[in-house]
C-alpha cells in the first residue's frame, strides 16, 4: 500500500527538499512538501506546527519533520491522530531514512567467526586480560586468542583460561611451545594454535579444537595430510595455510588458499589477517575489504585478527564490519558498493550534497547574520546576509568574517572551518556542528533525538543576544 507523506520544511530548505524527494524512486510513497512559514527549518517546534499547519489540512498517513526539530512529537502525534516522526538531521540523508540506498540489505548476517588474539597476555595481569577480551568482544570478536610468547614464561596460563570461560567467552590459546599447548588443552581451551603434522599427537591429549597449519613454511601437502589424519579420527579442525606479508610470499599464500580450498572443499578454514594489517604501513579499512571480498569468495569461516600496532587499533570492528558487507554482497549477487560505508573512513563516494549553484542560491536568501558553513566541489562556503566567501585555506576565510574581537564565537567559527577544510581535502561529507563521519575507525553513538532537552537558547544564542553579534549558522533542513 502506497504511504502519503508529509514533509514540513521552511522556505530555504523548501527547494533542496523538492530536488531530494523527486530523484527518489516513489514505488510506494506519495509525498507533500509544506513550507510553514520560516525560514530556517531546523527552529520549527510542535507549538509552531500546531499553529501553522491545521489538522483538517494534513491528508497523510504520517509526518515527517527536520531531525533538528526538538519537543514532545508524541502529543503532536496524538492531537493529530496520525505518527509525527523527525526525519534526518540532513535532508541529503532522506533517501536513506526510507531504505532507498540500503533496501533489503541485513548487516545482522555473516559467515565468518572472529579470533581476536591477546598478543601480550603473559605480560598481563587476569585483570587486564579480562579488560582487553571485553573489548575485542564489544567489537565483534568471537573467539578470545590468549597469545604467549616465545621465551617468556606463562604461569598464570590456566588461571587466564578459567577466568575467560567464568566471564563467558570462548577461549583460544596460540602458542608455539608444545608444554603451553598441553597446558591449554588440561585447562580447558576451546581451540589451540598451532598443530601440524610434527606434534599432531598433542590432538590426542584434549578436546580442544586444533587449528592446523604446514609443517614447513608453503608446504600444503603437509597441511592437507594433518586435516586428513584428523578428519579420519572424527575430530573437527580448522585449517590454516598461513597468509605471508606483502612483498614476501603474499600472491603465493593467496595461492596456496585457493588450493587448499580445492582440495578440502567442506573444511573449515582459517586465515590470519595480521600479516598484512600489522605489518603494512596503510590504512588498515582498505586492507580488511579487500581481505574479506576474498574471504567470503573462497568460504573461508573463520579469522585471526591482531590489535598489536596503533594504527590498526580498530581492526576488529572492521574484521566485523567487512565480514557483514561482504556476506551481503556475495548473497545478494551484488557489488559491495552502496552496501553500507563503515569502511570508507577517509573519503566518502558522495561528499557534496549540494552544488556550488545551489549553495550561492541559498546564501542569496539568507536574511540574518548567522553563518552557514558548507563544503562544495570548489572548497569551503561560508555565508550569512553580509556575504558569501569561498575559499580553499580556512586561514582564508577567517579575515572576511570579523570576529576577532568575539572569542567565542571566534572558537567556534575556528573549530567548524577546520573541520570543513578537512573535509574539502579528503573528501568527507561536512554537516554544520556535526562530527565528520570515519566510519568504524570512529564509532560514535548513535544521537537519541527524543532525549534532546527541552526547547531553549544555546550558549552561543545567549551570547549573540547579548552582544549582537553574527550569530551560529541555524539548520536548513
Amino acid at each position: 500500500m502506497r504511504q502519503r507523506i508529509l514533509f514540513l520544511t521552511g522556505r530555504l530548505a523548501e527547494p533542496r527538499l523538492r530536488q531530494v524527494l523527486a530523484a527518489m524512486e516513489e514505488d510506494d510513497l506519495d509525498w507533500e512538501v509544506r513550507d510553514i512559514g520560516i525560514q530556517v527549518a531546523a527552529l520549527m517546534t510542535p507549538d509552531l506546527i500546531r499553529r501553522r499547519v491545521p489538522r483538517e489540512s494534513v491528508a497523510a498517513d504520517r509526518v515527517l519533520v527536520p531531525g533538528y526539530c526538538r519537543g514532545d512529537l508524541e502529543a503532536l502525534s496524538a492531537e493529530f491522530g496520525i505518527p509525527v516522526e523527525r526525519g534526518p538531521e540532513d535532508l541529503h540523508d532522506i533517501p536513506a531514512h526510507f531504505g532507498r540506498t540500503r533496501l533489503g540489505i541485513d548487516l545482522s548476517r555473516h559467515a565468518v567467526r572472529i579470533f581476536a588474539e591477546i598478543v601480550d597476555a603473559p605480560m598481563m595481569t587476569i585483570e587486564a586480560i579480562l579488560a582487553q577480551a571485553r573489548a575485542f568482544a564489544a567489537d565483534g570478536a568471537d573467539v578470545i586468542d590468549v597469545g604467549c610468547l616465545p621465551g617468556t614464561r606463562f604461569p598464570h596460563l590456566e588461571e587466564a583460561v578459567a577466568a575467560l570461560h567464568e566471564a563467558g567467552f570462548v577461549v583460544s590459546v596460540d602458542s608455539a611451545d608444545d608444554e603451553e599447548l598441553r597446558r591449554a588443552g588440561r585447562a580447558g581451551a576451546d581451540f589451540v594454535f598451532s598443530l601440524s603434522e610434527t606434534n599432531l599427537r598433542l590432538a590426542d591429549e584434549m578436546a580442544a579444537t586444533p587449528v592446523v597449519v604446514p609443517a614447513n613454511a608453503g608446504d600444503l601437502d603437509s597441511l592437507v595430510r594433518a586435516a586428513e589424519t584428523l578428519e579420519r579420527a572424527g575430530r573437527p579442525f580448522i585449517a590454516d595455510c598461513v597468509l605471508d606479508p606483502i612483498p614476501f610470499g603474499f600472491a603465493a599464500s593467496v595461492a596456496r588458499y585457493v588450493e587448499l580450498r580445492r582440495r578440502l572443499p567442506e573444511a573449515r578454514i582459517l586465515m590470519g589477517i595480521g600479516n598484512l594489517t600489522e605489518l603494512t604501513e596503510a590504512d588498515t579499512t582498505g586492507i580488511n575489504a579487500a581481505l574479506f571480498g576474498l574471504i567470503a569468495e573462497l568460504g573461508i569461516t573463520d579469522v585471526l585478527a591482531v590489535e598489536k600496532s596503533l594504527h590498526c587499533r580498530s581492526a576488529i570492528r572492521e574484521a566485523d564490519r567487512a565480514r557483514r558487507i561482504m556476506y551481503a554482497a556475495k548473497t545478494l549477487g551484488r557489488l559491495p558498493v552502496g552496501i553500507d560505508p563503515g569502511l570508507a573512513a577517509l573519503r566518502d563516494r558522495k561528499p557534496y550534497s549540494t552544488s556550488p549553484e545551489e549553495i550561492a542560491a541559498t546564501a542569496g536568501e539568507i536574511r540574518d547574520r548567522n553563518f552557514r558553513i558548507e563544503v562544495a566541489a570548489d572548497g569551503i562556503h561560508v555565508y550569512n546576509r553580509d556575504g558569501h566567501y569561498v575559499a580553499r585555506d580556512a586561514f582564508e576565510l577567517y579575515p572576511r568574517l570579523e570576529v576577532a574581537d568575539d572569542g567565542a564565537h571566534a572558537f567556534y567559527l575556528g573549530a567548524e572551518l577546520m573541520k570543513a577544510q578537512t573535509a574539502f581535502e579528503l573528501g568527507k561529507r561536512y554537516v554544520q556542528d556535526e562530527p565528520l563521519d570515519w566510519g568504524v575507525a570512529v564509532p560514535r553513538a548513535a544521537p537519541d533525538l527524543l532525549a534532546r532537552p527541552a526547547p531553549g537558547p544555546t550558549l552561543q544564542e545567549r551570547h549573540d543576544k547579548g552582544r549582537g553579534r553574527h550569530g551560529r549558522a541555524g539548520r536548513s533542513e
